[in-house]
C-alpha cells in the first residue's frame, strides 16, 4: 500500500471518527436518563448486567496489558487480536450498561445498602469515601469519553499500516484505555453494596 493509499485510509474514516465520537456519549447520556417503564414498558431490571459488565472491563484491561506484552515480544497478529478484541468487548460494555440503566434506577454510593437505610455511623463511614468514589467515577467517565477517539484513532492508523504514528499515539491512548477499563471496575466494587436487592 502507498502513501496515497494510507492516507486515503486516514481520510476515510476521519469524518467517521469525529462522527462517533460525538454520537456516542449524546446517545449514551440520553439513554441513560430513559427508563423504558415511563414508556409503559414493564421489564424487570436487569440487575444481573452490573457485575458482567464490570468483569467485561477487567477482561478489557488484561487484553491490553497482553496486547502491548505482544507487540513488545514482536507479534503484530497477536497484538491485532488482543487489541480487537478489546474493542469488542468495550462495544459489548456499553451496550450492557445503558440497557442495565435503562430498565433500573441509578444507586447513590453511600444512601442504601441493599433495601435497609443506613445509620448515622455507617453514612459518615461511607461519606468520607464517597468524595474518593466521586473522584474515580468522574474522571472515568470524563475519559471514557476522550478515550473513544483515541481508540479509533489508533485503530485506523494500525489499519492504515501507519505504524509510526500508530505507536505515537498508542503511548496515549493506552494508559487511558486501561485507567477508564480498570477504573470501570473499581466503581463497580464500590458501589455494588448499594445497589437494592
Amino acid at each position: 500500500m502507498n502513501n496515497s493509499n494510507k492516507k486515503t485510509l486516514e481520510q476515510r474514516f476521519r469524518l467517521s471518527i469525529i462522527l462517533v465520537s460525538i454520537v456516542i456519549p449524546i446517545a449514551v447520556a440520553i439513554l441513560f436518563t430513559v427508563k423504558l417503564k415511563d414508556f409503559g414498558i414493564e421489564v424487570e431490571p436487569l440487575s444481573f448486567l452490573p457485575p458482567i459488565y464490570a468483569s467485561l472491563n477487567g477482561l478489557t484491561a488484561l487484553l491490553l496489558v497482553m496486547g502491548v506484552m505482544a507487540i513488545k515480544n514482536g507479534n503484530k497478529k497477536v497484538h491485532e487480536r488482543f487489541m480487537t478484541t478489546a474493542i469488542a468487548c468495550s462495544v459489548v460494555f456499553l451496550v450492557m450498561y445503558v440497557a442495565y440503566h435503562m430498565t433500573a434506577d441509578s444507586t447513590v454510593y453511600g444512601d442504601i445498602d441493599g433495601n435497609k437505610i443506613l445509620g448515622a455511623t455507617e453514612k459518615a463511614n461511607a461519606g468520607s469515601i464517597r468524595y474518593v468514589y466521586l473522584f474515580i467515577l468522574l474522571s472515568h467517565i470524563a475519559l471514557s469519553i476522550v478515550i473513544i477517539p483515541l481508540v479509533l484513532i489508533t485503530y485506523v492508523r494500525a489499519l492504515a499500516a501507519r505504524f509510526d504514528k500508530h505507536r505515537k499515539i498508542a503511548k496515549i491512548t493506552f494508559p487511558l484505555w486501561l485507567y477508564v477499563a480498570v477504573t470501570g471496575v473499581v466503581v463497580y466494587l464500590m458501589i455494588s453494596p448499594y445497589y437494592a436487592n
